[in-house]
């Protein structure tokens, strides 16, 4: 192996002040191991994200960098942009100053011991390195369940993702220099990382319970982000509405011819149940219908306007304090 690389570690956080300081101990420690084995160069730095916190997260955050500047970082945003515009500022703001990025969520149910093996494999010849679940057991059934279907659909409905994995991936300065190509403002990551091409490979873990604090992802979220990650990476639902207005249009030729016949064999007593069901049935697929294609537009109205997907307020590293003034994550950057 030749120089030792530079590793930044880019870790979004949302409301985490109850593990922060845990997560910033296990980093340093793991990043301590990387460096005296020469796995990684002693320039490498851990970045945390704030993302809008309503705690104190973006106090410790400054906490831990007046601790020790050369070591953590940390990135304020203006607002709370939600976690996949969290990644992204992250790794924009990172992509000069690293040759790879690792991105790992603040809850440390990623296995901090597995940045070992993502940085090995990233030695091997390979761009990206996607941490993937070895099980879901930690999970509710519900969860599981959900979860895995989501993946599933997914591949069902044409996007390329890796199955079980979420955002535990490492990349190199190459990849984050091509996704930063990427201008659209409905972001879904997952997808969007695989379109890039390059060597690639997976390593798994198993995932821990939440070290502390609450899970960010309830049910609501977790279903808008499903439905961004289809919408985002597929027409196929604009396609099946294609379909079953197809299916529906034979449906309704066909219930025609039987009423014809009915009236000619002056059998026409027909009952009100199954006048009201058909009623029902159509107007349900045409309001569903109508909310697919809405779904669309909606992503289309958001790309349109163009406005930028996240605004730095500060960024703090061992150098001090940069105020940022422009819109960091504008189409125009």
């Amino acid at each position: 192996m030749t120089k030792p690389e530079i590793l930044y570690m880019v870790v979004p956080c949302y409301n985490e002040e109850a593990v922060l300081h845990e997560t910033a101990k296990r980093l340093k420690e793991k990043y301590q191991s990387l460096i005296s084995r020469e796995l990684i160069s002693p320039d490498s730095r851990v970045v945390f994200v704030n993302d809008g916190s309503r705690d104190k997260t973006w106090s410790i955050i400054s906490e831990l960098h007046e601790t020790d500047p050369k070591f953590f970082s940390g990135i304020n945003l203006a607002h709370n942009s939600g976690h996949q515009n969290a990644v992204l500022s992250g790794l924009m703001t990172v992509k000069e100053l690293c040759d790879m990025a690792i991105t790992m969520d603040a809850d440390l149910q990623d296995d901090i011991n597995t940045i070992d093996e993502m940085v090995q494999k990233y030695y091997e010849g390979n761009q990206v390195v996607y941490g993937v679940r070895s099980a879901r057991d930690t999970d509710t059934f519900f969860k599981r369940t959900t979860a895995e279907g989501f993946y599933k659909f997914m591949k069902v409905m044409g996007a390329d993702v890796v199955y079980n994995h979420a955002d535990f991936r490492l990349m190199s300065r190459r990849v984050l220099q091509e996704l930063a190509n990427f201008r659209e403002v409905n972001l879904f990551l997952r997808g969007m990382v695989p379109l890039i091409g390059f060597q690639s490979c997976e390593v798994t873990y198993e995932r821990a319970e939440r070290f502390a604090g609450e899970s960010k992802y309830p049910l609501k979220k977790m279903l808008a982000f499903a439905i961004n990650g289809i919408t985002s990476f597929s027409v196929k639902p604009l396609k099946l509405i294609t379909s079953v207005g197809l299916i529906m249009s034979v449906i309704s030729v066909i219930a025609i011819l039987w009423s014809i016949i009915g009236k000619l064999l002056g059998s026409t007593e027909h009952g009100w149940s199954s006048t009201m069901c058909s009623i029902w049935f159509i107007g349900g697929l045409q309001l569903l219908a109508l909310g697919i294609i809405g779904e669309y537009i909606g992503k289309i109205y958001s790309e349109v306007k163009a406005r930028p997907r996240y605004i730095v307020a500060d960024f703090i590293n061992d150098t001090g304090n940069s105020q940022y003034s422009e819109h960091s994550g504008g189409k125009e950057s």
